[in-house]
This record gives structure tokens, C-alpha cells and sequence, in this order.
């Protein structure tokens, strides 16, 4: 995580959200590292083509349903985090189900039954799962 931010939030106090959101909301400390590593590559400026923001690329809709502001990078990190924990409450702590959902959205997940035939959402998986020791 190198440098500072626009939002003039330093690279420590970004850590340590990370540290904090992640034991806050049952996320092991190294797949939250490797999600927001895969989202953004740790730069608080990305945007994705769809519209999704930050670190932990939230859609805007989403960070409102979390009570978070996805265009501040702390609580984008915290609204991330939270995100992939219930993720991982939802789909019984399968990590790989809480990513496609993560991704590619529930409704898919369901859909499908599992994870969703899209290369995107598979490679996105596989990148983060070996990235972290917890898939």
C-alpha cells in the first residue's frame, strides 16, 4: 500500500482499518488483504467501469445499504470488509461462495447453484484464493 491518499488518509491508517474491520466482522486478516489487493490493487482512486469505488470496489448502492460513504476510504474499507463477512455468514463461512457472491452478486450465486460459469468471477476467485491461505 504505498503512499498517501488523496483523502489525505495515510497508508498506516488505512492498515490498521483493515486490522480493525476485519477482526470486527469475522474476515481472516489475509482474505481481506487479498480482496482488496484483487479489487483495487490498493488504490482508493479506482473505478470500475460499472461504477464501483475504492479499495474494496463498492457500488454506491451497496455502500448505502451498509451505512458507509464508499468515497471515504475508511469506511470504504470498513463497508468492504463487513460486506464480504456477511458474505461468508450467508454461505455457511465457504469462502469461495462468499467471493462469487461478492463479485458476481447472490442472485447468481443462487442461480447457479454455486459459483457462476463467468471466466471473470472464476479467475477472480482463483486470484484471490491464491493470494490467501483461508479458500
Amino acid at each position: 500500500m504505498g503512499g498517501r491518499h488523496r483523502s489525505g488518509k495515510g497508508e498506516g491508517q488505512i492498515a490498521a482499518a483493515i486490522v480493525k474491520a476485519a477482526r470486527a466482522h469475522g474476515v481472516p486478516l489475509d482474505l481481506a488483504l487479498a480482496l482488496i489487493n484483487q479489487e483495487s490493487r490498493f488504490n482508493m482512486n479506482a473505478r470500475s467501469p460499472v461504477g464501483a469505488i475504492g479499495f474494496t470496489q463498492l457500488m454506491p448502492a451497496t455502500a448505502r445499504s451498509l451505512g458507509v460513504d464508499a468515497n471515504d476510504p475508511i469506511e470504504n474499507v470498513w463497508g468492504g470488509i463487513k460486506y464480504l463477512g456477511i458474505k461468508l455468514k450467508a454461505y455457511g463461512g465457504n469462502v469461495m461462495l462468499a467471493l462469487a457472491s461478492y463479485n458476481a452478486g447472490s442472485g447468481n450465486v443462487e442461480k447457479y447453484g454455486g459459483i457462476p460459469p463467468f471466466k471473470e468471477t472464476r479467475t477472480y476467485i482463483r486470484n484471490i484464493c491464491n493470494e490467501s491461505k483461508e479458500c
